[in-house]
Formats: structure tokens, sequence, C-alpha cells
């Protein structure tokens, strides 16, 4: 899996991770670099594509409920009111450095 990164990027943290969508779960990396949040979905045959969310246009980051123990739900919206939902381990981790970038 590789991303193309902007001049100066830097990944500050990368993960296997799952982005929900209308019902659909999407598995895939999510990658946090020093410009953006990045999520690159695996090719299993169908065609997904890739979410970008710069730092500029997050509204607010959150926890969600998806399992009673060990939740994973990092839900990240944007302010044109997106809200990207993913299942990621450590959660609490991505949560601090996504809110150190903005």
């Amino acid at each position: 899996m590789k991303i193309t990164m902007n001049p100066n990027e830097m990944v500050v943290k990368a993960s296997d991770s799952s982005f929900l969508s209308n019902g659909n779960t999407i598995k895939g990396k999510l990658i946090l670099t020093t410009q953006r949040i990045y999520f690159k979905p695996e090719t299993n045959g169908k065609e997904y594509n890739d979410i970008e969310i710069y730092p500029n246009n997050i509204k607010e980051v959150m926890f969600f409920k998806n399992r009673p123990i060990m939740p994973t739900g990092l839900s990240i919206v944007t302010k044109d009111g997106v809200e990207n939902k993913f299942l990621v381990s450590k959660r609490s981790s991505w949560n601090a450095e996504i809110v150190k970038m903005c």
C-alpha cells in the first residue's frame, strides 16, 4: 500500500483500520501525517476512494461505541458536516495526535 506524500510531509502514525460508510465496513490503513489524515482502502475487488482530511477542516474529534468492551470507534467531523467514522485500535492516542495538529 503506497500513498503519494506532499513535500515536507512525514508519517506520524499509521494503523490498520476500517471506515464505516452507509452500513459498509471498508478495511484499509489510517495514516496520520504532519499535514493530513489519510485513509487508504484495501484493494479487494471493489473500488473505494481514498479519504483525506486536513486539520483546518476538522470541526470535532470524538469517540463512539462500536462494542461494549474495548471500543475502537473514532469519529472525525469536518466543518462541512461530514462525519467520518473509523475503527482503530488505541483510539485515545489517535485522538491526542489529531487534536495536537488542529
